[in-house]
């Protein structure tokens, strides 16, 4: 796949997904929060571009060469988006995303949507697919540049946590991202990026998705903004997607600051919505409104389930590459 081509599925899916309006709990199209506003999302869309597309490079430069996986660099690929996220916007507006578009990026870079390549003795051979078993490749293959991740590539994460001033996926024993200390120690031990996301795995989702192949956004975000964007407009299908993953996944950033029973309780609150019809419904958009209000009246973010539903919105978006290549040859 073009590499220029995934750069922008990556920023279209960071700018659509922050236009969802009434996207609840969230910055959107008509809501600002004090520190950071919506332009600041856009900002931070546009300059994750052209990471992205050196991590389709390297994808496709590695695409044959599994011995070789462990120089991908995706961790100094993350560090490398923060950083140039952090010179045009003051706040963390896209880490969440960027870790879940880096690894989407690298591994569209070696993928023709028309094929899949499977490994076999005589190294690899390429066969015609139905797409779901192409995407099961996808996410095969993902878990397996996560696992030849490195200890730099986790060094390199780390710097980029707190270059976006974030907590969470590092705090566990003696390997607090805050310390400079633990940079030496995932050396020293030799701890790579995919075994520091799992260790947060059992309490950071985002974490978990990116050590388990991706569950939310192959199965449950990506196939319902397909399906509702091939009925209805772009933004509807963004925000039945994000209120879809909220029902079905409490959200990280919420129980994090509030506790795990807040986290159930606002993701009943999706499905109830979701139960009217969600957005696409005159009762589900009455009920969505309200609901975002009160979730920004008591200071409720489902940040978590803002990244996935980007990550979801890119992998439809890279399925439209076909269509975007035969459009070129005209």
């Amino acid at each position: 796949m073009q590499s220029s081509y995934v750069a922008k599925c990556a920023q279209i899916a960071s700018v659509l997904e922050v236009s969802g309006h009434p996207k609840p709990g969230n910055v959107h199209r008509t809501r600002n929060f004090p520190d950071m506003v919506f332009e600041d999302f856009l900002l931070s869309g546009i300059a994750i571009g052209q990471t992205m597309e050196k991590a389709a490079e390297r994808g496709f430069k590695y695409r044959y060469k599994t011995e070789n996986w462990d120089k991908i660099g995706l961790g100094e690929l993350i560090l490398e988006a923060v950083t140039e996220t952090d010179h045009w916007v003051a706040n963390n507006t896209n880490l969440g995303i960027v870790m879940l578009l880096a690894p989407i990026s690298v591994v569209a870079g070696m993928f023709d949507l028309n094929e899949c390549e499977t490994e076999n003795n005589r190294g690899f051979e390429r066969r015609t697919e139905g797409l779901s078993e192409i995407w099961n490749g996808f996410r095969d293959r993902i878990d397996q540049i996560m696992r030849t991740t490195t200890p730099e590539d986790a060094v390199n994460l780390y710097r980029a946590i707190n270059i976006a001033d974030a907590g969470g996926m590092g705090e566990q024993d003696d390997l607090d991202v805050a310390a400079e200390s633990s940079l030496q120690k995932l050396r020293d031990e030799d701890v790579n990026m995919f075994s520091v996301l799992e260790m947060s795995s059992k309490w950071d989702k985002l974490s978990y998705e990116l050590t388990h192949k991706m569950p939310v956004t192959f199965q449950t975000g990506y196939p319902v903004f397909k399906q509702v964007k091939s009925e209805y407009e772009t933004n509807q299908a963004t925000v039945q997607t994000f209120l879809t993953i909220l029902s079905q996944v409490p959200d990280t950033l919420i129980s994090r600051k509030f506790g795990d029973e807040k986290a159930l309780e606002v993701s009943a609150n999706a499905r109830s919505i979701l139960e009217e019809g969600g957005i696409l419904t005159m009762k589900g958009i009455s009920m969505v409104e309200k609901f975002d209000q009160e979730l920004i009246s008591n200071g409720l973010n489902p940040g978590t389930t803002a990244d996935f539903t980007a990550s979801s919105i890119m992998v439809a978006f890279l399925e439209g590459y076909n269509d975007y290549k035969a459009k070129l040859s005209k």
